[in-house]
């Protein structure tokens, strides 16, 4: 049967910081994210289906993705464990969007959580084959399921 790939993009807004960092970006800054998120299956075969013709709805593909990355990270900051955020959390009025990792937040480490939380809510015959995430207009990180095999 003929696999299909598909992309769906999203945007966001968050706020990081870089842990022991030599360079500007160990303070607090945002970056406008734009995640692809690309998927592949066998298009529906069955013509009484709603779904004939598609490999997933854009729309199915769009939920999974906008309410557990987008919904949770925009507008957030993202900083490491490692930071002493004491102080930070006292301003808890400023940071109600805080989440706070056990890794760097890089657009690299991101990019594989991401990947860990969108592959078990795929629907059954729907790979993620990719995912790249800007963090600027002219840097990404880039994901590929056959480079974790």
């Amino acid at each position: 049967m003929v696999k299909i790939r598909v992309t769906k993009i999203f945007d966001f807004e968050t706020a990081h910081a870089l842990h022991n960092y030599d360079g500007l970006c160990r303070n607090v800054h945002g970056h406008s994210y734009k995640l692809y998120v690309t998927v592949m299956g066998e298009p529906e075969n069955n013509d009484k289906s709603t779904k004939f013709g598609m490999v997933i709805d854009f729309g199915n593909l769009k939920k999974i993705v906008k309410e557990n990355i987008v919904d949770v990270f925009d507008h957030s900051l993202i900083i490491s464990n490692k930071e002493d955020i004491k102080d930070l959390l006292k301003q808890n009025i400023l940071f109600k969007r805080l989440h706070i990792f056990d890794f760097q937040p890089t657009a690299e480490n991101l990019i594989i959580y991401f990947s860990n939380i969108i592959i078990p809510l795929l629907p059954d015959g729907i790979k993620l084959v990719s995912l790249r995430l800007y963090e600027t207009a002219n840097s990404y990180a880039e994901w590929y399921a056959e480079d974790q095999e």
